[in-house]
């Protein structure tokens, strides 16, 4: 089955997958799920979740980023906020990826957030 039918058939997960891809295809980033320790990567995606965490003793914006393959956290160390990162935003982040617990995470990463979809 093809054409519209497929459409329909699709899971909202699934479309949103596909949607996710095309975003990233567009900004030139690399997908989550081929992202590897010690290389510095430019990945895009939907900022599922954004909390505060201290890690050791001081504050840590914390942000989990999915787009489609996979999801990586991003994590900046002495800050309690960053104005306009926040769950649902689309984010373009650059950095050097770690996996200290053996996911991936790019720590003080640069950003640029995507502009907000008028609905």
């Amino acid at each position: 089955m093809g054409g519209w039918w497929s459409g329909l058939l699709r899971s909202v997960e699934e479309q949103e997958a596909v949607e996710l891809t095309d975003q990233r295809v567009g900004t030139g980033a690399e997908p989550i799920c081929e992202c590897t320790r010690g290389r510095r990567v430019s990945v895009c995606g939907t900022l599922r979740s954004v909390t505060l965490r201290p890690r050791a003793k001081a504050p840590a914006v914390e942000a989990e980023v999915y787009d489609g393959t996979g999801h990586l956290t991003l994590v900046w160390l002495g800050r309690r906020s960053l104005r306009g990162v926040e769950a649902g935003r689309m984010i373009v982040a650059r950095g050097r990826v770690t996996c200290p617990h053996g996911d991936p995470v790019i720590y003080n990463p640069e950003y640029e957030l995507l502009p907000v979809s008028a609905s």
